[in-house]
């Protein structure tokens, strides 16, 4: 079996599908993508692409060496996003082959459900508390929403009073039988972020995310001693070795790799077990679409130490493949059940993706302070 080509595909609201074929009539899909620069990693999966065509897709460890070493530079966004969504459908193309599910080719499942989160939206502290009642009210176990922003080194007590309300708001509706996680998105400064989580401690947040970058280690390690919160990171650090320090320091209690950003399905069973040996929790990250979604979930029916699987939750139920897989992903009482068709377990209609056809060209947000500086998004 021969790779004959690499097609990619820009799908609303902000995503990228990459389709690789094979002379067998196997096709294997994944999702390469850096959110704001999908046209930038399209460019390097087609690049990348130049290597593939002709050779055996079944050597997928042989052409992650290649495409992540092959270069004199190596690492970042957009190298790694490219080689992310193109293991996603290397693994899809072998399971498809074997007729087996990707997870069974990974060693067999560990679990038969993978437990689910979304995202919680709105403008009041009603509307975060009324998307938290809807969501509990459909068998969810979970949720997970951000602060406001931007967000200053040091903010107001206001601005802190303001953010306890919301995540008070929220805690009352729902009680203590269901998990509230923050996202505080890399916007708060250590100062402040320590500040937040003392004040949010007996709330009892499942984890407060990114709550500071994780560029400095000895910043996150920082905050992550002085609450008892468990603390995680992982959407915007790359490969094994990005994820090394965090780990070995034990600076999070839960890592949040992304499998269409730091190597895909090869990667982050690698680096999941690298957590393993620390006693660190998986919840891997993934605001994006449904075959980013098909991806995780393989690995998350294998690996031991997996905690929760994110999803945007977008209202026309795109991300779980609504109008984009000829079988969506069905959430009952919380979770998914570990799927059990070939590869990924999806099939894509490329007719339906023609419909959700748009340029690439959505730009990552932009937050203004007042004095008219830059603030992180």
């Amino acid at each position: 079996m021969r790779i004959t080509g690499v097609r990619t595909f820009h799908v609303l609201p902000r995503w990228l599908f990459v389709a690789v074929d094979t002379d067998a009539g196997i096709t294997g899909w994944g999702e390469p993508i850096v959110e704001g620069q999908a046209r930038v990693v399209e460019r390097m999966v087609h690049d990348l692409a130049e290597y593939l065509v002709g050779q055996d897709p079944r050597r997928i460890e042989h052409h992650w060496q290649v495409m992540y070493r092959g270069a004199f530079y190596r690492g970042g966004p957009v190298i790694c996003s490219a080689i992310s969504g193109i293991d996603q459908a290397l693994w899809d193309i072998t399971g498809k082959h074997f007729d087996a599910p990707v997870h069974e080719l990974l060693g067999g499942r560990v679990r038969d459900r993978i437990r689910m989160y979304g995202h919680g939206r709105g403008e009041e502290d009603a509307d975060f508390a009324a998307a938290a009642l809807r969501a509990q009210a459909a068998g969810m176990t979970a949720i997970k929403f951000g602060l406001d922003g931007p967000i200053r080194g040091v903010e107001t007590p206001e601005f802190v009073e303001r953010q306890v309300a919301r995540v008070t708001a929220v805690r009352e509706a729902v009680g203590t039988a269901f998990d509230i996680a923050l996202d505080f998105h890399g916007r708060t400064s250590p100062a402040m972020a320590k500040r937040l989580a003392e004040k949010l401690d007996h709330l009892d947040p499942m984890f407060i995310e990114e709550p500071c970058l994780p560029e400095n280690v000895d910043a996150i390690v920082d905050v992550a001693r002085s609450t008892t919160i468990p603390i995680a990171t992982g959407e915007r650090v790359f490969t094994k070795w990005g994820f090394r320090e965090l780990l070995d320091r034990r600076a999070v209690a839960i890592i949040q790799p992304d499998l269409s950003h730091a190597g895909g399905i090869s990667e982050v069973r690698r680096i999941a077990a690298m957590a393993e040996a620390q006693y660190i929790s998986v919840a891997p990250h993934n605001p994006l679409g449904p075959i980013s979604l098909a991806a995780c979930l393989q690995v998350d029916a294998g690996i031991p130490n997996f905690l929760i699987q994110e999803h945007p939750a977008l209202e026309d139920r795109s991300d779980l493949g609504e109008g984009i897989l000829e079988t969506p992903f069905t959430i009952e009482r919380g979770s998914i059940a570990v799927p059990q068709g070939p590869g990924l377990g999806i099939a894509v209609d490329e007719k339906l993706l023609a419909e959700r056809s748009y340029a690439g060209d959505w730009l990552t947000p932009r937050f203004t302070h007042s004095d008219g500086s830059h603030g992180d998004w």
